[in-house]
């Protein structure tokens, strides 16, 4: 079966390097392209293809089309998990901002996601690869980021700052359980999540990191 892709980007030159990767990566004849260069052709591509797309390449800066209120590729993104959820999308953005990534990633939740300053025809290639066969593939920038808003949202959490806030100050898990209000295993579950955003194996090291950072 010919797997059906569809190309999203305002600048030819880019469609074109996206067409010779698939070329150079996926045997002749078992794909089709379609291509759109505005949030309009993407609308009117999406919404009058007679099949789904089994795999999407959005670029996030995508020249509007008000009538629709799609206003970025991540609109074009979220359009397409409503009316074809199979497909798999790959979101190549120039933003570096901390919370337009994480929009992006929380919204979209695209199988693929890169930034542009990191792209390289290698790159462009194993992320195709990767979310051809299936996997997921986040670039080394959008991993820290990720990283870091889901440790900016584990610490804002009043809880959680409670939690280390009685173990920096030697509580036993016990005594930190009773005071606030929670079971030993929902405890232990906040403080795994914590260990894991920050990268740490022991409670001692969590407490430490937190205060390094800030957060505490």
């Amino acid at each position: 079966m010919s797997v059906k892709i569809l190309l999203v980007d305002d600048h030819p030159l880019t469609v074109g390097a996206y067409r010779q990767v698939l070329q150079d990566n996926l045997p002749e004849n078992s794909y089709t392209t379609a291509i759109a260069n505005n949030a309009e052709q993407a609308y009117h591509t999406i919404a009058g293809s007679s099949t789904d797309f089994n795999i999407a390449i959005i670029d996030h800066g995508l020249p509007a089309y008000e009538p629709q209120n799609l206003k970025s590729g991540l609109d074009i993104a979220m359009m397409l998990r409503q009316r074809m959820p199979e497909c798999r999308i790959i979101m190549i953005t120039a933003h570096t901002e901390m919370l337009i990534l994480y929009d992006i990633y929380k919204l979209a939740k695209p199988e693929g996601f890169v930034i542009k300053s990191e792209l390289t025809p290698q790159m462009l290639s194993q992320v195709i690869t990767t979310v051809t066969e299936g996997d997921n593939y986040r670039s080394p920038m959008v991993q820290n980021c990720i990283k870091e808003i889901w440790k900016k949202e584990l610490m804002v959490d009043d809880i959680n700052r409670q939690i280390l806030f009685f173990l920096s100050k030697g509580y036993k898990m016990k005594e930190v359980e009773d005071m606030v209000f929670l079971s030993g295993s929902a405890v232990q579950k906040r403080i795994a999540s914590m260990k894991k955003a920050f990268e740490v194996s022991s409670d001692g090291s969590l407490v430490k990191e937190a205060v390094k950072q800030g957060f505490l």
